[in-house]
């Protein structure tokens, strides 16, 4: 890609779940598009998923179980907790709203740069965020003193990603724990995002939900979107050791946001250790091989990712993001072009981790492409 390329006079971005819109804008099938922006599990739907659910389509006759006690028994075990502590929902974004109505924070800490949702429900319930900017010098990942200091006596609340999106960095367990310490001495609310926690090459280090019994002002949300290939179900859960909060929020989310399918579904997923052990062993390889070829490269800059996404800077100073999107949509290839997110600029690119002969074939196109 030489310095005379240029997107078409566009100034517009896509998401991994905007498929439609491009293609309606490029008038390319969305069938042929080989999609490295949605961060989604490369395997699909699990197999046993697929077949059970078919042999259990009368379950839509009748009402779901108003506590959803099977599922939540099912997660407890997936992730060690007790069912207790568990709150099941229609996706992690009706669990983050009913979370933010509830503890109503005035003032907000994002650390970012990160997913937009968060700081939206934030000023929809009337509150207001500031950003604790992950630095790149750091290689974006997070620096507890500088977080102290961003945490001042009024904010009550802190929102982490954790992995974070779109970096890929990652908190672990002795920092985490420096972090939820400061914040239950100074009465802030914690909520860590743990989309691709089951990403990660070690997730029990990374997950928080073994503190929960320790820390009542923590709250982390996790779902089968991206793991388990499966954001059509609409299926996330929350984890909590405050039992206060569950009533309240139980008392205000409307019954039944879960459909009869969706929750034998997702206890079919979290019980398939056919299905996750493969795809850890998937990504783990190809994250590696990815790794391995970009890193060698001097055009641009990787950074280690801990999930299933890889953030990339690109160092020749004659191609930008959008410019490199453009050129990749016309061969049917969908990277993230991450300049929209705070504190990124138009030199970072993000894309998932796909089947081999695909990730194959985008290290193929980057390496022409970024004159490699």
């Amino acid at each position: 890609m030489g310095s005379g390329d240029s997107m078409t006079n566009i100034d517009m971005q896509f998401h991994g779940s905007d498929i439609e819109k491009v293609e309606k804008f490029y008038h390319i099938k969305k069938e042929e598009i080989v999609n490295f922006s949605g961060n989604v599990n490369p395997l699909g739907l699990s197999a046993l998923v697929i077949s059970e659910l078919k042999n259990h389509i009368e379950l839509i006759s009748a009402y779901p179980d108003r506590d959803y006690t099977s599922l939540r028994q099912v997660i407890a075990k997936y992730i060690s907790v007790h069912p207790d502590q568990i709150l099941v929902g229609n996706g992690s974004t009706e669990l983050i709203s009913l979370f933010i109505k509830i503890i109503h924070p005035e003032k907000a800490t994002i650390i970012g740069p990160t997913y937009s949702e968060y700081e939206r429900e934030i000023r929809i319930d009337g509150g207001r965020s500031i950003s604790q900017a992950l630095k790149e010098e750091n290689d974006f990942k997070v620096d507890f003193e500088s977080l102290k200091e961003d945490l001042a006596e009024d904010t009550d609340l802190l929102v982490i990603c954790n992995p974070n999106n779109p970096t890929s960095t990652a908190i672990e367990h002795a920092e985490l724990r420096q972090i939820l310490d400061y914040c239950l001495a100074h009465h802030i609310f914690v909520l860590i995002d743990e989309t691709y926690v089951e990403f990660t090459d070690n997730p029990d280090n990374v997950t928080g939900s073994m503190f929960c019994e320790t820390y009542t002002n923590l709250f982390i949300i996790r779902g089968v979107s991206k793991f388990f290939a499966a954001p059509g179900l609409r299926l996330g859960y929350a984890v909590t050791g405050n039992k206060e909060l569950i009533h309240q929020m139980n008392s205000l989310k409307n019954p039944w946001t879960i459909n009869s399918l969706a929750a034998y579904a997702g206890e079919l997923m979290l019980q398939d250790t056919d299905y996750i052990n493969k795809t850890k062993a998937l990504i783990k390889t190809e994250k590696n091989k990815f790794i391995t070829i970009l890193g060698s490269w001097t055009n641009v800059k990787v950074y280690a990712p801990s999930a299933n996404f890889i953030l990339v800077k690109i160092m020749d100073p004659t191609i930008t993001a959008p410019m490199l999107f453009e050129s990749l949509i016309k061969e049917k290839i969908m990277i993230r072009d991450a300049s929209g997110f705070p504190f990124l600029n138009n030199k970072y690119f993000r894309f998932c981790i796909n089947k081999p002969e695909e990730n194959d074939l985008l290290i193929e196109h980057l390496k022409k492409l970024l004159n490699q």
